[in-house]
């Protein structure tokens, strides 16, 4: 969905599930990436350059069907607005996460603690920085592609549904 100039999406809907926050920061990766190898085609052809600010938080919604003429999917809460503060608490081209993400994740990534940043109307909120998937389950040095113990672990925390 998109918000102004962002992009809004959101996982474990319709259908809730153990898996979406890796999912996210899976799905995170591959947006950030996408704009970094558009940005060096801009550079080259000296255009304006494009940078993303990705904030994710893992927490309950409401979601529905707006409208009467034109129907749109929608999505509210607490959750929702958490994770544009987390968005605007970012840096250009990082994946910022709270603590409540993070703890979902940190046995598939490895993160940087940011500490307690204070959020508009939300007070202060641990955040961490995703940096790439733990060595140990990636094949690549860049920590982008996961290996056959990442996909193992992440049927384990399937198996959680």
């Amino acid at each position: 969905k998109t918000v102004g100039d962002s992009y809004m999406c959101a996982g474990g809907v319709p259908i809730k599930n153990t898996t979406n926050p890796v999912d996210i920061d899976l799905a995170a990766f591959e947006m950030r990436d996408f704009i970094s190898k558009i940005k060096k085609e801009q550079a080259e052809k000296r255009r304006t350059l494009w940078k993303v600010r990705i904030g994710i938080h893992t927490g309950e919604i409401i979601s529905g069907v707006v409208g009467k003429k034109k129907f749109a999917y929608d999505i509210w809460g607490d959750a929702v607005n958490t994770a544009s503060r987390l968005e605007q608490a970012g840096l250009p081209n990082k994946i910022n996460i709270s603590g409540i993400t993070y703890e979902l994740i940190k046995d598939f990534f490895d993160c940087t603690y940011r500490g307690k940043i204070p959020v508009k109307h939300k007070g202060e909120i641990d955040m961490y920085f995703v940096e790439r998937i733990r060595q140990e389950y990636s094949v690549d040095d860049y920590g982008r592609i996961p290996s056959q113990d990442f996909w193992n672990l992440y049927e384990q925390l399937k198996g959680n549904d």
